[in-house]
């Protein structure tokens, strides 16, 4: 076998022991090399060989046509597999590592796209990537730098790995929320952390908010399109996706700012898609947009982008711009106002993508930063034409499509004037079907129940229309399809629904004209032409479509010897569907739905659980807050009979440690069984977790089948939080790959990674046993705050995070017990106290000191001026600290996301129900300074322990009454009493003796 190495690899003092484990895995010696398998470990397939008596030297096996390649990732030094970057946490007896035979272990390799022929250096993301001569030239270039490159090209993952060798404070940032996710977490994939860097990744929404929260919700093209379908009469003769695309891209998009209306009535005939005429109309429409606007609560980005520019400051050192087709220049502009040094900047993209209405060209890109003739100078611009996504005939279909583009209306820019060359191995197919009921119905049966074939219409208001016909939830328009890829795409009435524009797109040009691979550069003759801004949407609408499809394409037409679909070349029409699809699993459309949801597509995911997965509600009650609240009030208030709903209550207290809870069942409800909580606490508190022990158990994946991946268990935790809780590393990747949601929280805001820090805490063995593991694989990559009015972000990699996740999961604890002049919030002590068993891969031990952690604490303090302050805490005495009251938690729902304050999230009124009396006062006072009205009366399950209390204040004021009118009466009776002895004093002395004569 051949033999590749990990750029991230460093043998340091193994030189001569490393070479002899190449030597032998060269000539496939396993044995020689000691070669083991580290089995089920992690996500991968691992070996180690022996570097000595303590060394290991950590290895996968990759195939590429037919070679199979060893990958060298990592020395493992003294046996600390629990420091590898690439095995998460996982543990590992070296005792117990089976040996492996070579011809078994080639068998298994795992097989990937490219690998060069010349060089052995590999890239690793969520994948292993080998850099072609132009990602080569690209990764060795400096700053400033555009990349062009088409769909599959390549370029997120070219800039990801470019990312790495930078320094400070660096931005990450793209149209699409999804994208910037996905691309943060192939970047930190296999424990990558660089010294001295602290990279964001944001969405361009997400920059905004890092500025300023704008108030309300994004406007998108269907708000849009209700508005102005009301206003349609009013100005008879604009097309809406037009008017869109008009304000969108040219109004508003300037980065000098909003157009006025002189300058927008003189721009040039290629600046506008209108003519002069329609332009004074327009500017009407656009007036009537921003007021309505307002009066909707929505927001338009460009118009968010012009008045948040004051508040750009200078704070990046390196910024990545990905998909910068997606973005106007007014949008642009304020990114690169963030950079610290002009320059130190990447944009990738590729405006044959363009679906997002912006009049987006690379020439108005460059504008931004040529003026200065230094960067201009510097200036790079590189072209990545292989496609590693696609199939060779979908690249090929694709390739035409830009032909004819070309041909028919001139070079749209010369950074946009080539075509793909597909590396990919699959030859794949582009087939024309008929538009035939029969075709139709043999295909949507052939297809409904598979994961891997997606349905794309042009406009949102087609979809009902492929509804009819098919029965798949994978239908999207193309403003959805965006960043999907699927194995097989079915491109519904493409052409023929929009017959007219794609025979003036093929108007003129001949196969002749397409037969050359070279697109030379010329500009259109006629500039008052406003073809291409006409039609542009429809070209690159298509070639988005095809370029989805990593194996086939499906066209359906009804013209099926449409001008265009000639031209295109592709296997004509026909009444045959040769299409063989395999049924997904219902584990497969979990992960389907799942995915979907990540990205946005929250329609199609409810299809998916609504049409495929049907799942039903759970049949047992669920102890979700209104439950745990009305139980509350028939126990303690209403004393209903029978010790059932006690019971219920006493395991809910030791299920969430409610010791506040247990006493008072005790005490106030006469409930004998919990006078032994604390011995009970450690038995019965996991009785609902017992089906979650199991390595995968089938009763609990069972259940996820009938009643949805994130059903609740009675105690409302989700599966994955109650086999985070037991430990199960197994079942947490098993319900992780089915599409399990890490963010779910109970009512008292935790989630699963909250429970199992809870556990991590309490428990020294689930600390040093299963937690890194489990942390590593169910910890959510960084947590979102509103803090004055803007987006603060903090990453898992951070300090911040762990130490704000431990702050959340211990929070409900702090009210629990209460000593003379305590108060319920955090210091240094408390929380080291809490780590002390933490294992080193989930904290590092140089954050795991009291200075660290009271310098975080400190330097993030509400009220302290400091450039990088997140204002995360409140310092409620000297070296004590809880949440900051003025943050908010963003939360994602059904409905979208909001921000929820923190206090309400982590559902401080209900925490009053079982906190310590003397700390209701606190907590009131706590919900007082976030804004939120404090609950009315005293807790429900103390009411009647407060009636007895009360009655026994009345009793002993009333007592006190009493004595003091006795000694109020006796005082009067004894000064009544000196008077009458005055009195009678006065009437007995005898008469004064008169005066001498």
């Amino acid at each position: 076998m051949k033999i590749l190495e990990y750029t991230g690899l460093d043998i340091g003092k193994h030189k001569a022991q490393y070479q002899k484990i190449l030597d032998a895995l060269a000539r496939d010696d396993f044995r020689q090399a000691e070669v083991k398998k580290l089995a089920n470990i992690a996500h991968g397939k691992f070996y180690r060989a022996k570097l000595d008596a303590a060394n290991r030297l950590l290895f996968s096996l990759v195939r590429h046509e037919g070679t199979v390649y060893a990958l060298m990732l990592e020395v493992i030094e003294n046996h600390a597999y629990d420091k590898s970057r690439f095995l998460r946490g996982a543990e590992v007896d070296e005792d117990k590592l089976p040996a492996v035979d070579s011809r078994d272990a080639v068998q298994d390799a795992d097989p990937v796209r490219y690998i060069h022929p010349d060089r052995r250096e590999i890239h690793l993301l969520d994948k292993v990537i080998s850099f072609d001569d132009a990602q080569e030239a690209v990764y060795r270039l400096p700053p400033p730098l555009i990349v062009v490159g088409s769909a599959g090209s390549g370029k997120t993952a070219l800039t990801l790995e470019k990312l790495k060798h930078t320094e400070g404070e660096v931005l990450y940032v793209t149209h699409s929320a999804y994208l910037a996710q996905s691309a943060r977490d192939l970047y930190y994939g296999h424990g990558f952390d660089k010294e001295g860097q602290d990279t964001t990744f944001f969405s361009y929404r997400e920059f905004l908010e890092s500025l300023q929260v704008p108030e309300g919700r994004e406007a998108g093209w269907r708000d849009f399109a209700a508005w102005f379908g009301r206003m349609r009469q009013q100005f008879k003769g604009i097309e809406a996706h037009q008017a869109f695309e008009e304000i969108r891209g040219v109004i508003a998009a300037d980065a000098g700012g909003v157009l006025a209306r002189e300058t927008y009535r003189d721009l040039g005939v290629r600046q506008s898609i209108f003519p002069q005429e329609q332009r004074d109309p327009l500017y009407d429409l656009f007036e009537k947009y921003r007021a309505w606007l307002a009066e909707a609560k929505l927001y338009d980005l460009n118009l968010v982008a012009h008045e948040w520019t004051p508040a750009a400051a200078p704070r990046y050192d390196f910024v990545v711009v990905d998909e910068v087709q997606d973005l106007t220049t007014a949008q642009l502009a304020l990114i690169l106002k963030t950079l610290k040094k002009p320059g130190h900047f990447l944009l990738c993209g590729d405006s044959n993508q363009i679906v997002h209405p912006n009049f987006f060209s690379w020439s108005k890109v460059k504008s931004l930063f040529w003026r200065d003739p230094e960067l201009a100078a510097r200036q790079e611009l590189r072209v990545l034409r292989a496609n590693f996504r696609n199939s060779h005939e979908a690249t090929r279909v694709a390739n035409t499509l830009l032909k004819i583009k070309h041909r028919r209306f001139g070079s749209i820019d010369r950074e946009s004037n080539f075509l793909v060359d597909a590396v990919a191995g699959e030859t794949g197919a582009v087939t024309v079907l008929n538009d035939k009921d029969a075709v139709k119905k043999e295909l949507n049966q052939k297809t409904k129940s598979s994961t891997q074939f997606a349905v794309l219409v042009m406009r949102d208001e087609d979809k009902a229309e492929a509804r009819r016909f098919f029965q798949t939830p994978l239908i999207f328009s193309i403003h959805e399809a965006k960043g999907l890829e699927y194995e097989n795409i079915i491109l519904y009435r493409f052409v023929s629904d929009h017959r007219a524009e794609f025979s003036d797109i093929a108007e003129g040009v001949t196969p002749e004209d397409l037969k050359s691979d070279d697109l030379e550069y010329r500009r259109a003759k006629d500039k008052a032409d406003k073809s291409l801004e006409i039609y542009k949407f429809y070209i690159n609408a298509l070639y988005v479509a095809l370029t989805r499809a990593i194996q086939n394409v499906y066209l359906i037409e009804s013209d099926s010897r449409h001008p265009l679909l000639g031209l295109l070349d592709t296997r004509a029409g026909s009444d045959k569907v040769e299409v063989a699809a395999k049924n997904s699993t219902l584990d497969d459309w979990q992960r389907e739905a799942r995915k979907l949801e990540l990205q946005g597509k929250q329609e199609q995911a409810d299809a998916i659980r609504a049409n495929i997965l049907k799942q039903t509600p759970v049949p047992w009650p669920v102890f979700d807050e209104a439950r745990l609240r009305d139980t509350l009030v028939k126990v303690f208030r209403e004393q209903v009979p029978g010790s059932k709903l006690k019971q219920q209550l006493y395991e809910y207290a030791t299920c969430y440690d409610e010791t506040v809870l247990a006493v008072l069942l005790g005490q106030e409800a006469g409930y004998e069984a919990a006078r032994n909580f604390h011995k009970q606490r450690a038995t019965l508190g996991y009785k609902y977790l017992m089906p979650y022990y199991g390595k995968v158990s089938k009763e609990v994946l069972q259940q996820c089948e009938r009643h949805g991946i994130d059903h609740r268990t009675a105690m409302n935790l989700t599966p994955l939080m109650a086999a985070s809780v037991a430990g199960n590393v197994a079942l947490v990747e098993a319900l992780l790959e089915r599409g399990a949601n890490p963010e779910l929280t109970d009512h008292l805001g935790r989630n699963a990674l909250h429970w199992a820090m809870v556990e991590a805490f309490r428990e020294p063995k689930f600390a040093k046993g299963p937690f890194a593991a489990i942390y590593e694989r169910i910890a959510p990559t960084s947590i979102d705050l509103r803090v004055g009015g803007r987006l603060v972000r903090i990453d898992r990699h951070l300090t911040e995070y762990f130490l704000f996740q431990t702050l959340w999961a211990q929070f409900r604890s702090r009210f629990l017990k209460h000593e003379w002049g305590d108060f319920p919030s955090f210091d240094t002590g408390t929380i080291l106290e809490t780590w002390q068993h933490l294992p080193k891969h989930v904290l590092k031990p140089e954050r795991n000191k009291r200075q660290h952690l009271s310098n975080v604490l400190s330097r993030n303090e509400m009220d302290r001026d400091y450039a990088y302050n997140r204002r995360l805490f409140k310092r409620m005495r000297q070296g004590w600290y809880l949440f900051n009251p003025e943050l908010s938690i963003r939360r994602k729902t059904a409905e979208g996301e909001t921000w929820v304050p923190v206090y309400e999230a982590l559902n401080l009124k209900l925490v009053k129900e079982f906190a310590q009396p003397p700390l209701w006062a606190y907590i009131d006072n706590l919900l007082n300074s976030a804004g939120i009205e404090p609950p009315e009366g005293v807790p429900v399950a103390c009411e009647r322990r407060e009636r007895r209390l009360q009655h026994d204040r009345e009793a002993e004021a009333a007592a006190r009454a009493r004595m003091q009118a006795d000694a109020e009466r006796k005082q009067r009776e004894r000064e009544e009493e000196a008077r009458r002895m005055l009195e009678a004093y006065q009437r007995q002395k005898p008469a004064g003796k008169g005066k001498k004569k």
